[in-house]
């Protein structure tokens, strides 16, 4: 097969898939995001954890990498 050949082919391809739509069935997608027993609406949010000790241990540290001023050098 030629290259002319084959770009067509491919392009009609593409091009099919493009335009294709299928028909959605929502009731099927909704069943499959739930889940069996629908525990998505059960489950809670998750628990932000808490820094707070580690703001006190390394607060020294990370103060001296923000006050650089810029000295560093390029080339």
């Amino acid at each position: 097969m030629g290259r002319g050949r084959q770009k067509a082919k491919a392009t009609k391809q593409a091009r099919d898939m493009k335009y294709f739509s299928p028909s959605t069935d929502y009731s099927a997608l909704q069943r499959e995001l739930t889940g069996p027993g629908s525990r998505a609406s059960r489950q809670s949010d998750p628990v932000e954890p808490d820094y707070a000790e580690y703001e006190d241990k390394y607060a020294d540290q990370f103060d001296e990498e923000e006050d650089d001023g810029g000295t560093r050098r390029i080339g």
